[in-house]
């Protein structure tokens, strides 16, 4: 009996390793977009935290350069903030949410 039931929570935990690969797979295709400034900055990142595009408007290059590299960080921010959060919840539709508690990098 212990047999059958350890077989089988191999292979569930096979098929759930298959379905994670498949997420991870899935996640540089997952495009997020965030702007800052009204728009003056803004970035798309993909579900593995890589930056894919930054766009900086003219206009914004004519005000000081603090502040065009604190909308540049604020744009990033918010789209690496959000491109994790999706990734950790299509992880979780997977994992039934037993890996919401780890912060794996790139998910």
């Amino acid at each position: 009996m212990f047999k059958g039931n350890m077989t089988k929570m191999l292979k569930q935990a096979q098929e759930m390793q298959k379905q994670i690969e498949d997420v991870q797979s899935q996640l540089s295709d997952l495009i997020i977009e965030a702007e800052s400034g009204g728009g003056m900055v803004s970035v798309k990142v993909n579900g593995k935290q890589e930056v894919l595009e930054l766009t900086i408007d003219p206009d914004a290059m004519s005000e000081e350069k603090e502040m065009l590299e604190d909308l540049i960080i604020s744009a990033l921010n918010k789209a690496l903030s959000k491109a994790q959060s999706d990734s950790q919840e299509k992880m979780n539709s997977v994992t039934g949410g037993m890996m919401s508690g780890l912060k794996l990098p790139g998910m």
